[in-house]
């Protein structure tokens, strides 16, 4: 994680689209599974400006410990590698894209971004999502348990459950309204029908990397380690199927018809300069347990990524209007660090696995600004948000689409982004 010469702000690309590119300056080149137009078949790939570099066609260009893992169709590979080998295969990118000596060889192998067709980066094996932003934890205990808005182990230990890895899809692919059992608060019994609070999570997904064995957990300072990258996530949630099932233990079909993950991964050898101190807890707040603290994590745990959520309608894209901007908040609204909930995920000697998925909750804020999700917004469906066009919505309707966006910002570094997280809400099947 250490800042190199790839981090550079004068550093610059010959494909020109590079150059002050919104998400993918050369200063990024996250990772990812795409197929060309006229491909049949998924691979690897990094993210230039507008167009996408083919890296199986340029392994005889790179280390010989990278190029076996870049031939697949996925990116699991790549991610069981040391950190090193992740370095090492980063910086070559960053010669053969910022070297003019190099065009001729490497032009060949680009492909148009807006022509592929992008993929998920790995194949899950699991997926887990926790609990962590405090802020939703606090906004939505508010509303079922106003005096007591965080159950007491919340600032103990990282919650979490473990979600369904076979229903993630990367961005772009339709969310289908699911059917499940709700029960109306004045109801006396429960009925079963298309969900009527269908809501999106603001989240950020962490893809891991070099795995541990079964039995042997994972130590807080060794944790960054064992993550390849980050992701933006969106754990779509029916809250009405939540509100009945989540008791006693915890979701369950509410959140397991799908998550949506934007497809590029960027590295956390690219996040290096954006490293933050994690906030100070509150006074009287515990001290955590001692596996979970580490002061050089607590000294540059965080992230300074900056996150947005947008919605466009059927009626608003049919008359051009713009998206609206449903909220702005930061990654680093949550109370545990990404190493936390790695080191407890594997604290009990649960054997984490290249390309497992870890959903970091829904991150929000105090204010109404940066809430991350619409039962958040709405206070539970009881207050409509007004969209320009004229429409109201208190939860997601069909035809409605989520957009999630990120960018990671510091000063004297240049932003890097993540690509859109989007995805359009289908009616529900007969």
């Amino acid at each position: 994680m250490t800042i190199d010469h790839t981090h550079a702000p004068a550093l610059t690309s010959w494909v020109d689209s590079a150059n002050s590119h919104v998400d993918f300056p050369i200063q990024n080149l996250p990772l990812g599974i795409f197929t060309p137009a006229d491909g049949v078949t998924p691979r690897p790939g990094t993210a230039i400006g507008d167009l996408i570099l083919d890296l199986g066609g340029v392994v005889s260009l790179l280390h010989d410990a990278v190029a076996p893992a870049l031939t697949g169709t996925t990116l699991n590979a790549l991610f069981a590698l040391p950190a090193e080998d992740r370095v090492a295969l980063r910086r070559r990118l960053s010669q053969l894209l910022s070297d003019p000596a190099h065009r001729t060889v490497i032009e060949p192998m680009l492909y148009t971004a807006a022509d592929c067709t992008m993929h998920l980066p790995a194949a899950i094996g699991d997926y887990t999502d926790f609990y962590v932003g405090i802020h939703h934890a606090n906004n939505v205990g508010r509303q079922f348990r106003p005096d007591q808005p965080l159950l007491p182990n919340y600032k103990w230990v990282p919650i979490g459950y473990h979600g369904r890895a076979s229903s993630v899809r990367p961005s772009g692919v339709p969310v289908i309204r699911p059917k499940g059992q709700r029960k109306p608060p004045q109801a006396e019994v429960p009925d079963y029908g298309p969900s009527r609070r269908l809501d999106y999570e603001l989240e950020m997904g962490v893809w891991i990397g070099l795995g541990n064995a079964l039995g042997e957990p994972i130590a807080i300072a060794d944790a960054g380690a064992h993550v390849a990258g980050l992701s933006l996530l969106n754990d779509w949630s029916a809250r009405d199927f939540q509100a009945w099932e989540y008791q006693p233990l915890g979701p369950f079909l509410s959140k397991n018809f799908h998550t949506s993950v934007s497809p590029w991964v960027v590295t956390v050898e690219a996040l290096a300069p954006f490293r933050i101190p994690q906030a100070a807890r509150p006074d009287g707040d515990p001290q955590p347990l001692r596996y979970l603290w580490d002061d050089g994590d607590q000294a540059s745990g965080a992230l300074a990524i900056e996150l947005e959520v947008h919605l466009t309608t059927a009626a608003m894209r049919a008359a051009g209007t713009a998206s609206h901007q449903l909220s702005r908040g930061v990654a680093s609204n949550m109370y545990w660090t990404i190493a936390q909930i790695v080191t407890h995920h594997a604290s009990n000697g649960c054997d984490l696995m290249p390309g497992d998925l870890l959903g970091t909750a829904t991150i929000s804020a105090p204010d109404d600004s940066g809430y991350g999700s619409l039962l958040e917004i709405s206070r539970g469906g009881s207050q409509p948000v007004r969209l320009p066009s004229g429409e109201t919505r208190f939860f997601l309707e069909d035809g409605d689409e989520v957009t999630l966006t990120a960018r990671a910002v510091a000063n004297d570094h240049v932003p890097i982004g993540f690509g859109a997280c989007s995805a359009t809400i289908l009616p529900a099947r007969l």
